[in-house]
């Protein structure tokens, strides 16, 4: 007979296989965020729905202030535009370079262009919408799913009202559960070595920032502390939002704010090898290796629960006791 060890195991498993064939790692990312900051709240607050009225707060506050600046962004685009080509332009005809566009609706068609013929491009605009759709609405169930796991946790309430006590079901349900909650430890083990960085980098950024006096400095640096959370693709979207405000001034500070960020991010994966790989104990190779095939094989959401995964494992197999004969343990102790 399989197991309840085993089976949750393979609940497990099969919960990351699918999650990475079915392209579900943004929810489950957000379910394990959300999960962590209702932690996090609750630990200060001592109170559940304190804490969950808390989050829906913090959330609110960044999808508002996420619609505010995509709004404001697409109405200056044009002026901003029309303001740093004509810079471009006087750049390039210096260096006898010549750009294949003169003005905004030009830069449009050169871009339109590129990502094919009009249909294609609506084509694109609308799968991209369709993406994104998705991947809100399945962000909202898992902050709703994580709410809920916070409120009330276990997979079996009912528990008590079992006619059978130590049934086979109600184990099952423990052993999942020790095992997701094993994951969710993992996670957080990387997510306090995550915060790290993001400080690392957003002291960095800050440095840059005030000194070349770019406009907004305060918010931005708080823009990216919270971005550089989320590994990688924080970092992303952190630097094109610092690229559009430095843009809005001049050119040249744009190009200047994006050498530096390039280069700063650059060394984002060995700097994520070195304090993730130290946080959970792994070498710097091995985590490497776990970015790249977490990528590889989920893209952004990979990148981020490589090193999860990779914790987990570790963590597991040190409860795992293996019988070692003489001749083996004569070579350990070499």
């Amino acid at each position: 007979m399989i197991t309840p060890r085993r089976v949750s195991y393979a609940v497990l498993a099969a919960t990351i296989i699918l999650t990475g064939v079915l392209h579900l790692g943004v929810p489950l990312l957000v379910v394990l965020f959300s999960y962590f900051a209702l932690r996090q709240l609750y630990s200060l607050t001592r109170r559940k729905w304190l804490a969950l009225a808390l989050f829906i707060i913090a959330v609110a506050g960044v999808a508002a202030a996420g619609v505010h600046f995509t709004r404001t962004a697409v109405l200056a685009l044009p002026d901003v535009a029309d303001t740093s080509i004509p810079s471009a332009s006087a750049w390039a005809q210096k260096r006898q370079i010549e750009l294949p566009f003169t003005d905004f609706e030009s830069f449009r068609q050169v871009i339109v262009g590129a990502l094919g013929e009009e249909a294609s491009y609506l084509r694109n605009v609308a799968n991209v919408a369709k993406a994104t759709a998705a991947n809100l609405v399945f962000s909202i169930l898992g902050i709703v799913a994580a709410a809920s796991l916070s409120l009330k946790t276990g997979l079996d309430p009912y528990r008590g009202t079992h006619r059978v006590k130590n049934n086979l079901y109600s184990i099952c349900c423990d052993q999942v559960s020790r095992r997701f909650r094993d994951f969710y430890r993992s996670f957080a083990t990387v997510m306090g070595a995550q915060i790290t960085i993001s400080l690392i980098n957003t002291a960095l950024t800050a440095i840059f920032l005030l000194a070349v006096r770019m406009p907004h400095a305060p918010l931005l640096i708080a823009v990216t502390f919270l971005c550089g959370l989320v590994p990688i693709v924080g970092n992303l979207v952190s630097n094109t939002i610092i690229v559009f405000v430095a843009l809005t001034v001049s050119l040249k500070l744009a190009i200047s704010a994006l050498v530096f960020l390039v280069v700063i991010h650059k060394l984002e994966y060995l700097l994520n090898s070195k304090i993730i790989g130290d946080r959970i104990r792994n070498p710097v190779w091995l985590t490497l290796i776990a970015l790249i095939l977490g990528e590889r094989l989920m893209g952004i959401p990979g990148l981020i629960l490589a090193p999860v995964v990779l914790n987990y494992l570790r963590v597991e197999m040190l409860t795992v006791e293996v019988p070692v004969q003489r001749e083996e343990v004569e070579i350990l102790n070499r």
